[in-house]
């Protein structure tokens, strides 16, 4: 949802009068909230339920994508835009901390769900495509907001008992946070600030870059949507083979790979068009990807249940807010006559706090885990 203005960006502005440059900019509070209410969804869902805001979350982002698509000027589109935002920032501290309760294979289960969350990021620049080439960039908006509604029945009338008997134990076990967290909360911040930077920028980028470097393949932004989605879909099977491997291996090791594949990777997808750049561009991806079960993971081992959503709170808050910056420094580097290969040279040069991230992280013997089951 959050990743439907970035393949419909180009056609919304020619109807508001605006270039690319330009209308992205108004895209920069939706993606600002989308890290910056983390926090406030966390608190809240300590406050009620964890299920109550992921019930929110679905119908609060489907009524904000229909009004977007019903904007009649770019105030009332950027304020519809940041109210996805907002709604979209409740899933992460949440969800992710509901998935995380138990420490039993927590990274391969955190691999499965990435996977399926990337699936929603390689179906944007798809489904956003086709309805736009189908229909316009109205409907792009109306039609998966509709769908979200829809599915938020779904999920309403499936919830169960949120806490069982079995969790409960299992967070009363252990309060304490494990040996040398001051170091691996240092840590993510430096992978979290420069992940989200990478994320954004290359999530957001890639749609329309394609459609610049591939002009020798197909100028159909269908083609294009299409091919980005691929990339993202195949890439996205990485988290199941780090998430696997972070239950076995350090994630000191794992973290310090995922920082090298993206510095290589991402600046040759500056230097390549065409098949070659779909290639690079797949494997840039791979890598980040794969870093996403990895920081989870070294949450649920360092930090108590009863704390977890608070530090995923603050870790998507510097994640996303980082991530929300893409699109100004993008609108910035590209109105100074700047290309988008630029834009991945400077994101293959962040990559390097990566690597910092996996110097400061210390090695944890699995007998340390926090509520080990």
């Amino acid at each position: 949802m959050m990743l439907i203005f970035a393949k419909s960006a180009y056609d919304s502005g020619k109807s508001f009068g605006l270039s690319f440059e330009e209308i992205i900019f108004y895209g920069t509070f939706g993606f600002f909230l989308f890290g910056a209410a983390s926090p406030i969804a966390a608190s809240f869902a300590r406050k009620y339920s964890r299920s109550l805001m992921l019930v929110i979350y679905h119908f609060g982002i489907g009524f904000s994508a229909i009004i977007a698509g019903f904007s009649t000027d770019i105030i009332q589109f950027a304020i519809a835009i940041s109210f996805i935002g907002l709604f979209a920032a409740i899933y992460h501290p949440v969800g992710i901390a509901m998935l995380i309760e138990s420490n039993l294979k927590v990274g391969f289960r955190l691999g499965i769900n990435g996977v399926f969350g990337n699936m929603g990021v390689a179906a944007a620049p798809l489904v956003t495509g086709i309805l736009i080439a189908y229909g316009n960039w109205r409907i792009s908006f109306i039609v998966p907001g509709v769908f979200c509604i829809g599915y938020g029945v779904v999920f309403l009338t499936s919830l169960k008992e949120e806490i069982s008997m079995k969790t409960a134990k299992l967070k009363a076990r252990k309060n304490e946070m494990a040996p040398s967290w001051e170091r691996a909360l240092l840590a993510l911040v430096f992978s979290t600030l420069s992940g989200g930077f990478i994320f954004g920028g290359v999530t957001f980028l890639i749609p329309r870059y394609f459609e610049v470097a591939m002009q020798n393949i197909s100028t159909s932004i269908v083609v294009t949507g299409l091919l980005a989605s691929l990339v993202y879909s195949v890439a996205s099977f990485a988290q199941v083979i780090v998430g696997w491997s972070v239950d076995r291996y350090s994630p000191r090791k794992i973290l310090l790979l995922m920082g090298f594949g993206q510095m290589i990777f991402i600046f040759l997808a500056s230097q390549y068009n065409d098949y070659i750049l779909i290639f690079v561009m797949l494997m840039a991806m791979t890598f980040v990807f794969g870093q996403i079960p990895i920081t989870d993971t070294i949450i649920s081992r360092f930090v108590p249940d009863r704390l977890r959503d608070r530090i995923l709170s603050w870790k998507f808050l510097l994640n996303l807010v980082v991530g929300a910056t893409v699109l100004p420094i993008c609108s910035f580097v590209l109105r100074s006559g700047f290309n988008i290969s630029s834009i991945f040279i400077m994101m293959s040069m962040i990559a390097t706090c990566i690597l910092i991230a996996a110097i400061i992280l210390p090695n944890q013997p699995n007998h340390q885990r926090v509520d080990l089951a």
